[in-house]
C-alpha cells in the first residue's frame, strides 16, 4: 500500500502536509475556507488520501476550473466507495457541491459494471448505470472531476496488486482514456494511455522508451534544425508563426507499431513539428511554404479544420519528405486550436452564477454525452448500455448526409436503416428502402463519411423481425435495436402469440425438425407457459438465433426400437447398440444431422442406414421388416460435418445459381451434391443442395442468408 507520494510517478515531491498548504496558497482567499475543510476530510481519511485529493485540485485549477469542483474533488476521494454524497455534504457545503461530489462518486459505479458476470435479472444494475450516465449530463464537471481523479489514481497503478493493476488498466484503456479524447481533453488522453500501458506492459513500455532515449539525440537535432528551416522559410513568407516540436507519446507508437506491424524505425512520423499561427487562413498559407519547401508524402495529408473530428478537434496534418531525405510530420493550427487541442472543454470552461456552461463547444459535447442517455428508455439490460458506451467511446465515426444538407454523425459499420432510425424511430419503423449517391442500395449497406443518404418510406410503421437478426446485418447499433424490439413489444398480445406461432412454425419447417417440445422450448426460455414463450418470440424477446440454439437440447429422444442392448461408439459420429461394430451409412432420403432423433435400419449387405425417427420410410415400413429396426444415437464424435439437403425455390433469373452457392462459399460450407432444375412456364427455379454443416444454428443462419438472395422466396431444409 502506498502511504506518500515522494515516490510516486507524476507526484509533487512534498508530503502530505506540504503539498495542501502549497495547494492552498494557490487558490484565491474566498475559496480557502470551503476547500481547507474539504481537504481536512479528506486527511482524516488517510494521508495519501490527502495527497490524492491536493493533486486533484492543482490539475483542476490548471484545466481552470471553478472552486466548488476543486471541493467536490476533495470529497469524493475522501467518501471513495459511498453510493452517494450523505445528506451532511450539502448542509456543510451547498447543494452544487453535493451533486458535483454524488455525480462523481456514482461514476464509480462503472467498476461493477466492467467486471464479468455484473448484470442481473433485478434491474438494480440498469437502473444505477442509467442514473450514472444522467448525473454525466446535468454536470459535465462530473466528468472532469473523475477523469482527473482517475489521472491521479493511474500515476501510482504500477504499485497496484496484479489483478487490481490489470482491471484499472482496462478500466483506463476502454472508459476514461476514450472519454477524456471525445471530450477533447488530449493531453489527459496521453498520459492516462501512457500510465495504461505502462501498468498493463512494462515490458513493451520500456523498450520503446529505451529506443526513442537512444535515438533522442539526433532527433532533437534533426528537429532543431528543422525548425530553423521552416521558421525561416514562414518569415520570408511574412508569416508570423511559432514552430516547435512535437511530443510522440508511447501508447500511440506501441499502437501504430502493432496495427500496421511496423518497427519503430518504420514510423515516419516520430519526428514531427507543430506550427502555430494567428488565424485559419495564415494555416494554409503555412501549409503551402511547408509543401513549397519540402516534397509532401501523397494520402498522408489531412484536413481537420474544415472537418473537425467529433471531438471539436481542428488541425492541419501533413507529411513531407524533410531535410535530409527524412520522412516529417507537420501539424498546423492557430493558438486557439492548440488550446483546445491540449485542454478540450476545459480551453473554455466558463459559469454563470447558478450556470451550467455557456461555450458552444461545451454544448455540442454536452449533446454527446446526452446521445448516450438516449438509450435509458430503449435499453433492456445494463449490457444494451454498456455496448452503447464502449461503441459510442472507442469506434470510429462515419458521417452522412441527408437530402437537405444536414450531417448525421454514426458509428462505424452503420447501414442505410441505422441511419433511417438515427433520423427518426417513426422513419426507421417506415423504412423499406434507401438510395445513397442517387443509387437505390440494400438496407444492409454500410456507409461511408460523405454519402448522402435518402430514406424511402411506406405509410404504415412495419419493422422487420429479420431486423434483429445480427449476421442479417440490417442493424449495428444497439440502440435501433432497442427501437424495433420495442415496437414488436407494443403489439397487442393476440398478435404477438399468432407472430410467435407462425414464426415457430416457420423455423421447425425451414431447419426440417418435426414433432419439437413446444412446452420444453419455452421453460429453456423460463417461460412458465407456452402462450407466454410465444408472445415473446413474436415481440422479438426471442430471436431465431437463439431458437435454433435451442432446439439442439429440447429435441425429443427418439422412439424406443425392438432391440436394446449396450452400444458400440463408432468412428462416424453414430453410436449403435447391441450389434457390435458394424459398417454405417447415412440414409440419402432423409440426411440425418445432429441431434435429430435417430434409428438404424439393418440393411442386407450394406450395414446399418441411419435414418431420422420421423422418416417417412420409416413409418411406412411393413410389419415383416420392423425387427430389423435397431436403437442408435449420436455420439461425441471427431467428426465436425454432416449432410443435409437444402431445397431453394425462388423465381428465375440469370445469375441466381452463383449467387446463391456464393453465399453458401461466404458462410465456409462445403456443398457435395447440386442439382438445378428451371421451370420456363411459371418463370420458377428450384435448386436442392448438400450441405456439409456443424449444426441446426449453422442451418438456420446459412438458410437465412440464402433467403435474402433477390428473388429467392424460400430456403428451408428438405423433408
Amino acid at each position: 500500500m502506498v502511504t506518500t507520494s515522494a515516490s510516486t510517478p507524476g507526484g509533487s515531491g512534498l508530503g502530505s502536509g506540504s503539498l495542501v498548504e502549497a495547494v492552498l496558497a494557490a487558490e484565491p482567499p474566498s475559496a480557502v475556507p470551503a476547500l481547507s475543510r474539504a481537504l481536512d476530510t479528506a486527511r482524516e481519511t488517510s494521508s495519501e488520501c490527502a495527497v490524492d485529493a491536493a493533486q486533484c485540485v492543482r490539475i483542476l485549477g490548471d484545466l481552470g476550473l471553478d472552486a466548488e469542483s476543486k471541493v467536490a474533488a476533495c470529497l469524493s476521494r475522501a467518501l471513495a466507495g459511498q453510493p452517494g454524497a450523505p445528506p451532511e455534504i450539502e448542509a456543510g457545503f451547498g447543494a452544487t457541491v453535493a451533486r458535483l461530489v454524488d455525480g462523481a462518486l456514482r461514476m464509480e459505479a462503472m467498476h461493477d459494471y466492467l467486471a464479468p458476470g455484473s448484470d442481473d435479472a433485478s434491474g438494480l444494475h440498469t437502473e444505477r448505470l442509467r442514473a450514472l450516465l444522467v448525473t454525466m449530463v446535468e454536470d459535465v464537471r462530473v466528468v472532469l472531476i473523475k477523469l482527473v481523479e482517475k489521472l491521479v489514481l493511474a500515476r501510482r497503478m504500477r504499485e497496484l496488486p496484479a489483478d487490481a493493476r490489470e482491471r484499472a488498466a482496462r478500466e483506463t484503456l476502454e472508459i476514461y482514456a476514450p472519454l477524456a479524447s471525445r471530450l477533447g481533453i488530449r493531453q489527459m488522453k496521453w498520459e492516462l494511455e501512457d500510465l495504461a500501458f505502462r501498468a498493463r506492459d512494462e515490458a513493451a513500455y520500456k523498450s520503446i522508451a529505451r529506443q526513442l532515449e537512444e535515438r533522442r539525440a539526433d532527433r532533437e537535432r534533426y528537429i532543431e534544425a528543422t525548425i530553423a528551416e521552416l521558421g525561416a522559410a514562414l518569415e520570408r513568407a511574412h508569416i508570423r508563426a511559432t514552430v516547435t516540436g512535437r511530443p510522440k507519446h508511447l501508447y500511440s507508437i506501441y499502437r501504430k507499431m502493432r496495427a500496421k506491424n511496423l518497427s519503430l524505425d518504420q514510423l515516419f512520423d516520430l519526428r514531427a513539428v507543430r506550427v502555430m499561427v494567428d488565424d485559419v487562413a495564415t494555416c494554409y498559407s503555412a501549409l503551402g511554404v511547408v509543401h513549397g519547401l519540402w516534397r509532401h508524402i501523397p494520402r498522408e495529408f489531412d484536413d481537420y479544420v474544415t472537418k473537425p473530428k467529433a471531438n471539436g478537434y481542428q488541425s492541419l496534418h501533413t507529411a513531407v519528405i524533410g531535410p535530409e531525405g527524412k520522412t516529417l510530420e507537420i501539424q498546423i493550427r492557430t493558438h486557439s486550436m492548440h488550446q483546445h487541442a491540449e485542454l478540450g472543454v476545459a480551453a473554455h470552461w466558463r459559469y454563470k452564477e447558478g450556470g451550467r456552461g455557456t461555450d458552444r463547444g461545451v454544448d455540442a459535447k454536452i449533446a454527446w454525452l446526452r446521445q448516450v442517455v438516449d438509450l435509458r428508455d430503449d435499453a433492456e439490460s445494463s449490457r444494451d448500455i454498456i455496448d452503447r458506451l464502449g461503441a459510442e467511446l472507442l469506434t470510429d465515426r462515419v458521417y452522412a448526409v441527408t437530402p437537405r444538407g444536414q450531417i448525421l454523425e454514426l458509428p462505424a459499420g452503420a447501414t442505410a436503416l441505422d441511419f433511417a432510425y438515427h433520423v427518426h424511430t417513426s422513419v426507421g419503423h417506415r423504412c423499406r428502402g434507401a438510395r445513397v449517391n442517387g443509387a437505390i442500395v440494400p438496407l444492409t449497406r454500410e456507409l461511408r463519411s460523405g454519402d448522402q443518404v435518402e430514406v424511402l418510406t411506406a405509410r404504415e410503421e412495419a419493422p422487420s423481425r429479420d431486423w434483429l437478426s445480427p449476421h442479417l446485418g440490417y442493424l449495428r447499433s444497439a440502440r435501433a435495436r432497442a427501437k424495433v424490439r420495442q415496437w414488436f413489444r407494443q403489439l397487442d398480445h393476440d398478435k404477438n402469440v399468432a407472430a410467435g406461432q407462425e414464426l415457430l412454425a416457420r423455423e421447425l419447417r425451414r431447419l426440417g425438425v418435426a414433432d419439437a417440445d413446444r412446452e420444453a422450448l419455452a421453460r429453456r426460455f423460463n417461460y412458465t407457459r407456452l402462450e407466454e414463450f410465444l408472445a415473446g418470440l413474436g415481440r422479438g424477446d426471442v430471436s431465431p438465433g437463439q431458437l435454433a440454439g435451442a432446439l439442439q437440447q429440447s429435441l425429443p429422444p427418439p422412439q424406443a426400437p425392438p432391440l436394446r442392448a449396450p452400444g458400440t461408439r463408432r468412428d462416424d459420429g453414430v453410436e449403435i447398440h447391441g450389434v457390435g461394430s458394424l459398417l454405417t451409412q447415412m440414409a440419402r432420403c432423409c440426411r440425418p444431422v445432429p441431434p435429430d432423433p435417430v434409428i438404424g435400419y439393418v440393411t442386407r449387405g450394406r450395414g446399418v442406414t441411419i435414418h431420422r425417427a420421423d422418416c417417412r420410410n420409416m413409418l411406412r415400413l411393413p410389419e415383416s421388416d420392423r425387427a430389423r429396426l435397431i436403437e442408435v444415437s449420436w455420439a461425441g464424435t471427431s467428426r465436425e460435418t454432416y449432410p443435409v439437403e437444402v431445397v431453394v425455390d425462388a423465381f428465375d433469373r440469370g445469375g441466381l445459381l452463383r449467387d446463391v452457392t456464393a453465399v453458401v462459399a461466404n458462410e465456409k460450407i462445403d456443398i457435395t451434391g447440386l442439382q438445378s432444375r428451371s421451370d420456363a412456364r411459371h418463370q420458377t427455379a428450384s435448386i436442392r443442395m448438400t450441405l456439409e454443416v456443424e449444426d441446426l444454428r449453422q442451418l438456420q443462419r446459412v438458410l437465412d442468408r440464402i433467403g435474402q438472395v433477390p428473388n429467392v422466396y424460400e430456403a428451408r431444409r428438405a423433408t
